[in-house]
Formats: C-alpha cells, structure tokens, sequence
C-alpha cells in the first residue's frame, strides 16, 4: 500500500488526543469535566506540539520536509491572498459560530462561557504566543498536508478533511453534553469546508495558516485579560 495514502487515517488523531487529556485529567484532579473546561487553550497548545512533531517525524519516514508535506512554495503568496483568506476566515467563523448558537441554544449571539474563561496569569501570557504559533503549523498541517492533499476523489478530499477539522473542536473542550457537541461542531464547519475547497484548488497553505494565527490571537487574548483581572469575567458572564 502507497505509505502516502495511509496519512489521511491520522484525520481522527487530534479529537482522540483532546478527549483523553481532558478525561485523564478529570480524574487525577478528582473534577468534573466542566471544572477543568477553562484549560481548553492550554490544552490545545499541548496537542498543536504533539501534532506538530507527529508530522515532523511523518515528513521525516516519507523522505521529505514539513513543507513540502503541506505543499508550501516560497514566492507564491500575495499580500491580497492573506487578507482575503483572514476576511474569511474572521467572517465566516464568527457567522458559523452565530448560526449554531442560534441552531443549538435559541440564543444570538451566544458564547460559550469556559472559551474566554481565565487560566493562571503566567499560563495566560504565555499561550498568547504558543497558541497562534502552533495552531497553523498543526490543524492546517495535519487536515490539508495529510488530509486534503492525499485523498483521491476531489469531493472526499474536501469534506472528508472538513468534517475532521470541524469535529476535533466539539473536543475543546472535552464535555459529554450532545447539545455543546454539535454546537462546537457546527460553528466550524462552514469555515472548514471553505479553507479546504480553497487549498484543493490553489495548493498554498500560507494564506489560510496566516489567518488561522490571526484569529487565535483574539481568543488568547481575551482569556489574558480575563485572566489579569477575574472580575473582568464575572462581569462578561452577568451581561
């Protein structure tokens, strides 16, 4: 069997990781699920750096680099390219996002409260830089340089991918609640469907991993604020 072939039944490996941290660690700090939800970006940033070396080594047993797995070109980019694709992707996730609140709570827009819930003031400062450095490297490495670039049928190579893009994130974080399952699920698969179509047709993986980074900035930085001053919180939950 073609060892490249095989890449794209990796699809499911970040959802497997998110549930078994989140489980492991519910129970070695005795809380339940939802005690520990704030730690999804931190959680997060620890899977991007074991996704991210899984696919170094990867690269690595097929003989090639990191960048040639994710078919990036030096020089083929244009500035107008980045901010088209950021556009969409901040327009597009935030509607996806709105349109599930919606379709799940009955609520617009609604805005799951442990997302921007804070986390241990160094932690925090942290993650404002590991979270976006890691997150393109890793989903977008792993669903379009393993997914969408080694699927024959050009239909299966889109939604395939999407539909694994989309579902890692009803895993961050882990809670056994269908409702907030499907919610997470559907917030971004409008947007996983449109960065995956969009690779299939150019191959140029540095518009979508620029704007990815993008848009995790607002999340980590909201949660250092949140962070720096609780209060800050309470107040955003009682609005």
């Amino acid at each position: 069997m073609d060892k490249n072939s095989s890449l794209k039944y990796l699809l499911p490996v970040r959802s497997v990781l998110f549930i078994l941290i989140f489980v492991t660690g519910s129970y070695i700090t005795k809380q339940e699920l939802g005690g520990i939800s704030n730690w999804w970006s931190i959680v997060a940033s620890v899977v991007n750096v074991i996704t991210i070396l899984m696919l170094f080594w990867i690269a690595k047993k097929l003989g090639c680099g990191y960048l040639e797995l994710i078919n990036y070109k030096k020089g083929k980019t244009s500035i107008n390219q980045i901010i088209g694709i950021s556009l969409v992707v901040l327009f597009v996730g935030t509607a996806g996002m709105y349109i599930a609140g919606f379709v799940c709570y009955g609520v617009i827009p609604y805005s799951a409260p442990m997302m921007i819930a804070p986390v241990p003031l160094v932690l925090a400062i942290l993650n404002v830089v590991i979270l976006p450095l890691t997150v393109p490297f890793a989903e977008d490495g792993l669903y379009l340089g393993c997914g969408v670039n080694h699927i024959k049928n050009k239909y299966l190579a889109v939604f395939i991918p999407a539909f694994f893009y989309a579902l890692q994130h009803s895993f961050i974080p882990t809670l056994f609640d269908f409702r907030f399952i499907i919610y997470r699920f559907l917030s971004f698969l409008p947007l996983t469907v449109i960065l995956c179509w969009y690779y299939q047709k150019k191959k140029n993986p540095l518009p979508i991993m620029i704007g990815h980074a993008i848009i995790e900035i607002a999340s980590v930085v909201m949660i250092l604020a949140t962070s720096a001053d609780p209060g800050l919180y309470e107040t955003m939950l009682s609005m």
